[in-house]
């Protein structure tokens, strides 16, 4: 059998999950560690027996040092078992990477070179692999990536108007979230029907938030664009700007590149327009008595809808409009007010379905079914590994 360690991370966090891998990956531990280099970085423990769940305080200044924590906890969990391969989530695979492929001295050669594609995750993720290579040595690493789902987007989505010279480069419309759209598409199957098949619109709504249409099982577009920055406003990124407000700012302000690349990734969005907090809920709690905070929010659910309009008409219609992440699972307010306005597309949301976090949350006359799942990137990973693993050796 085999046992398949998962490792996701972001940029102030790990998840871990181990999987033993027989027809299908079944989940036998999983923890995380959050606040990474923040002011309190947290163990946190949950899925399991009440006894089982915990969070608590752990000095961890760097992802490695939190990948450590967590490889200690596991080995306390399950003593003796052996890890036969580890699989990583990796945001950008560039031009170069579309599919998951097992690490060896090339592959981080050439992933080193795609870290102008993503300055903010690959030289963590890059830095985690190498610790688990100390970690675990000899066991099997695999790349997974987050931009595979979206490879194959039409030309016309793909291309970014700019001087084709730079398509050449590899600059492109690359989207993410991807291995989130896959567990989603694996789950529309499993389910029977014709969901899968049909004009779809899969929201990813978490801390990073974007949108991807899907028509016969195939992506056709999507929001986020080159980075994951672009697309529609997030908790801190501020989603697609006027690409003159850069060398405004370079004048007025002398914001170099580096300035304007912390500007629009970690404060703006939520944060940027609240000026208090990046956090959704926190937000609808104030949105009442802070003017800010209820513009905020406004601003979000119109972008959303907007996006979700352009989409449907990419589609040229909709079937299936799926929410996941943790505000998609878990902010019936913020789905009501997406949708709102959506009855043009024969969209119609059941209240009683909708505040109950129900899987169909659409009404039973609904044209457009609504639906909530919750996305299991950890277990794309695992399927994902296993299958790259396999093909290694054939």
């Amino acid at each position: 059998m085999s046992r398949i360690l998962t490792i996701n991370a972001g940029s102030s966090s790990i998840k871990l999950a181990l999987f033993e891998v027989t027809d299908a990956p079944e989940r036998a531990a999983e923890a995380a560690i959050e606040n990474i280099g923040q002011s309190a970085p947290a163990l946190i423990v949950s899925g399991g027996a009440g006894s089982d769940n915990l969070s608590k305080p752990v000095i961890a200044p760097d992802h490695v040092s939190a990948a450590g924590i967590l490889v200690d906890w596991l080995k306390q969990q399950m003593p003796g078992d052996t890890v036969t391969a580890i699989g990583h989530r990796l945001v950008h695979g560039g031009p170069k990477y579309y599919q998951p492929c097992v690490i060896d001295d090339e592959v981080m050669k050439n992933l080193r070179e795609l870290t102008p594609f993503d300055p903010l995750h690959l030289p963590i993720e890059l830095q985690l692999i190498e610790a688990f290579q100390k970690l675990f040595p000899g066991v099997k690493q695999v790349a997974c990536f987050d931009t595979a789902f979206h490879h194959d987007l039409p030309r016309a989505a793909q291309l970014l108007a700019i001087p084709r010279r730079y398509a050449g480069q590899g600059l492109r419309r690359y989207g993410f979230h991807g291995l989130s759209y896959s567990f989603l598409m694996a789950e529309l199957r499993q389910s029977g029907g014709e969901a899968a098949d049909g004009r779809l619109i899969l929201a990813h709504l978490g801390n990073g938030v974007s949108l991807a249409a899907v028509h016969g099982g195939k992506p056709i577009d999507t929001t986020m664009g080159l980075t994951p920055a672009g697309g529609v406003p997030m908790s801190t990124r501020s989603g697609d700007l006027d690409p003159g407000l850069m060398s405004y700012l370079a004048r007025s302000e002398n914001l170099d590149a580096v300035g304007f690349d912390k500007l629009v990734n970690s404060q703006s969005g939520l944060l940027g327009i609240s000026e208090t907090s990046s956090d959704m809920k926190e937000l609808l709690e104030h949105e009442a008595d802070d003017e800010r905070a209820a513009e905020a929010v406004k601003l979000f659910c119109y972008q959303l809808r907007k996006a979700v309009g352009g989409l449907a008409a990419a589609l040229g219609g909709l079937d299936t409009l799926v929410f996941t992440g943790g505000m998609g699972e878990n902010a019936p307010l913020v789905r009501t007010r997406i949708c709102d306005g959506l009855d043009f597309l024969g969209l119609v949301i059941d209240d009683s379905r909708n505040t109950a976090n129900a899987g169909l949350i659409s009404t039973d006359d609904s044209r457009v079914a609504v639906r909530v799942i919750h996305a299991d990137e950890a277990w794309i990973i695992a399927r994902d590994t296993a299958a790259a693993l396999q093909e290694s050796r054939e």
